[in-house]
């Protein structure tokens, strides 16, 4: 598997490689994808089927639309999304073929949004020769101001380092996140603008609204020490225990629909989960995979609501931190689990 570097030369050259795997994280391979697709456009690939191979997917369609004549266009591309980054024998063997001998005049994309060298197989190898295969890494934590900052210059706007800094803490390595305040600022500044670390923090979003979505992906990973930490820091800035109650209580139903579903990929799609989204599902189910107790923590949920609304006795903010607790320690939250 090859790099960044590797794919920007590869985007710039005057023809597309015939095959071109691109692996990694979510927010890197969508918009690498994009500018691909954007690239082979300017080539004449004005013709583009999209083939989605889940767990049910059918890998003779995938020679069915290379063997296809196309009706509007002599050059196609073949977008083919593959999230889990694992065909299985009869997909590996389907793209090894492919990559032996790629149809003319078509171009073959594959997109998966988890990769690892477990991942690595004989048909990345057969892409790799054929084609190219791309592994883009989300920035380590020490490189993620420099990732920010790059984003900034390519809109215009520049930072100075102490505010480079502390945006990349704000987001603690999420890089949608990231991505999604520098465009903002973007739209808001004119061009050639130089942030101070000051004006950065007048700029960026309701931080409550983003910590509570940072403390749902704490609790779906059971990161304990971060999720608390998280907590601790919303009730500090005057955050209610409400807006936070039901955010969660959106994941835990979709967590015991998908604790009930028999297929969890089929689950997934069904609620509109983005691939990153279903694998952090995927792992919370993996720690309590019994529907019970996910339908448990829908009631333990209410009885929070009940004493925010002075319903019930008790200590909301305790209560909320209790609940939170379990749903990531679950072999020790006997009363969901029993």
């Amino acid at each position: 598997m090859r790099g960044a570097a590797d794919w920007s030369r590869a985007l710039k050259a005057p023809e597309l490689p015939s095959v071109t795997l691109l692996a990694g994280d979510e927010l890197l391979v969508l918009e690498a994808g994009d500018a691909l697709r954007a690239r082979a456009r300017v080539l004449g690939y004005a013709e583009r089927a999209r083939l989605e191979a889940d767990a049910g997917f059918d890998w003779n369609d995938l020679a069915r639309a290379g063997a296809g004549l196309s009706l509007f266009a002599t050059r196609r591309l073949i977008d083919l999304r593959l999230p889990g980054g694992r065909p299985g024998r009869e997909g590996g063997e389907a793209l090894a073929a492919w990559c032996a001998a790629p149809p003319p005049d078509t171009l073959l994309l594959i997109t998966c949004l988890e990769w690892s060298k477990k991942h690595e197989a004989a048909w990345s190898q057969a892409v790799d020769r054929a084609g190219l295969a791309v592994h883009l890494q989300a920035p380590r934590p020490p490189e993620l101001p420099t990732w920010l900052g790059q984003r900034l210059a390519a809109r215009g706007l520049s930072a100075e380092q102490e505010a480079l800094d502390w945006l990349a803490a704000r987001v603690e390595g999420n890089l949608l996140a990231g991505a999604q305040e520098v465009d903002k600022l973007a739209m808001q500044l004119p061009t050639g603008t130089r942030l101070d670390r000051d004006m950065l923090e007048q700029r960026v979003g309701d931080s409550a609204r983003f910590d509570a979505f940072q403390l749902v992906d704490a609790v779906l990973a059971g990161d304990a020490a971060r999720a608390l930490r998280i907590l601790q820091g919303l009730r500090a800035e005057g955050e209610e225990v409400l807006p936070l109650l039901g955010l969660l209580n959106v994941q835990i139903g979709i967590a015991a629909r998908l604790a009930l579903a028999r297929d969890f990929d089929a689950g997934a799609r069904s609620e509109h989960l983005w691939p990153a989204r279903a694998a952090q599902f995927r792992r919370a189910l993996g720690r309590a995979p019994q529907p019970r107790f996910w339908q448990r923590a829908l009631v333990w949920s209410g009885r929070v609501d009940r004493m925010v609304k002075g319903r019930e006795a008790g200590d909301p903010w305790r209560e909320f931190e209790r609940l939170l607790l379990a749903l990531m320690q679950p072999r020790s939250a006997a009363v969901l689990s029993s």
